[in-house]
């Protein structure tokens, strides 16, 4: 049986994305394999996964059936979130208007949830609202400032900023010894959760050092998973605290040193510019180490 589509909904994302929202029982390699064999079709022309659907294309599936094509309802389970998480959420958002929050997340809480998440930050902002949506991530483990749409037309303005790279994120991590160069630019291939092979851009500089220790700011051009860990460890300094990355560190019982310490951009012709203080455990590792960083953090926004 063919089926036709005209496409008048859901529109301007990928074509895998589309199919899954339309029909909710698809995986992801039955779709990938139907789309290889030329069984869906874009205006009656063979097309890829990542093909983004436009207002009024025509859609044409060539071996569609109701037991192959069907629509099963998902029940979401609602997270309950105590009053005290929501306390906390609501002490830590530094800013907020009408469209979007920025939070400082404090370490040890996810971005998104997963088999092993019990609580994340999407959980609790939709627990506040169904329209507040995630536009970047921050590991479990990294503390600092994080954007947070409120509405849908705010979810596509920033997300479409940090694809164009127009907005600039700033990190300091506290690093176990120190890279050759006082700073750099480093390009390096990673590999992601799929094994694939992703092109990463940072831009660093060493703010102090003694011994054993160092200071580094960090300036990533791209946003991929574990990248300043990654980056880090390439250059032979890996951050303190990290258990994936510098597992064998005397370190080891540290909380991860690295900080999402300042966010700028510009939208709507209003610029933005939001700095985040280190948490306690992070300056009295400092202290404690006798690292010479400034803690007005506003003093490193433009040395990179």
């Amino acid at each position: 049986m063919i089926k036709n589509i005209k496409i008048i909904k859901n529109f301007n994302q990928r074509l895998d994305k589309y199919l899954k929202l339309e029909y909710t029982s698809l995986t992801q390699g039955f779709i990938e394999k139907n789309i290889r064999k030329k069984n869906i079709l874009i205006n009656n022309s063979s097309t890829k996964a990542n093909y983004k659907v436009r207002l009024n294309d025509e859609l044409k599936i060539l071996n569609f059936h109701e037991t192959l094509y069907k629509n099963k309802i998902i029940f979401k389970k609602n997270i309950k979130i105590s009053k005290e998480i929501l306390a906390k959420f609501k002490r830590s958002s530094i800013f907020e208007n009408n469209d979007f929050i920025v939070l400082n997340k404090w370490s040890q809480i996810a971005t998104q949830g997963g088999s092993k998440i019990k609580i994340s930050v999407d959980h609790i902002i939709k627990n506040i609202s169904s329209q507040y949506r995630l536009v970047h991530r921050l590991d479990k483990e990294t503390s600092g400032l994080l954007l947070i749409a409120k509405n849908l037309n705010y979810a596509k303005k920033l997300s479409s900023l940090f694809k164009k790279k127009e907005i600039t994120k700033l990190y300091i991590a506290i690093c176990e010894g120190s890279p050759k160069n006082y700073s750099s630019q480093v390009k390096l291939e990673i590999r992601n959760k799929k094994l694939k092979t992703e092109n990463t851009l940072t831009n660093y500089k060493v703010i102090n050092k003694n011994k054993s220790i160092s200071s580094i700011l960090f300036s990533p051009k791209t946003g991929k998973t574990h990248q300043l860990r990654i980056v880090s460890k390439n250059l032979g300094c890996p951050i303190v605290g990290d258990n994936k990355y510098n597992i064998h560190s005397k370190y080891a019982k540290e909380s991860l040193m690295l900080h999402a310490f300042a966010l700028k951009f510009t939208i709507n012709k209003q610029k933005f510019e939001f700095i985040s203080n280190f948490p306690d455990y992070f300056l009295n590792f400092i202290k404690i180490n006798n690292l010479k960083i400034n803690k007005d953090l506003k003093n490193y926004l433009n040395i990179l």
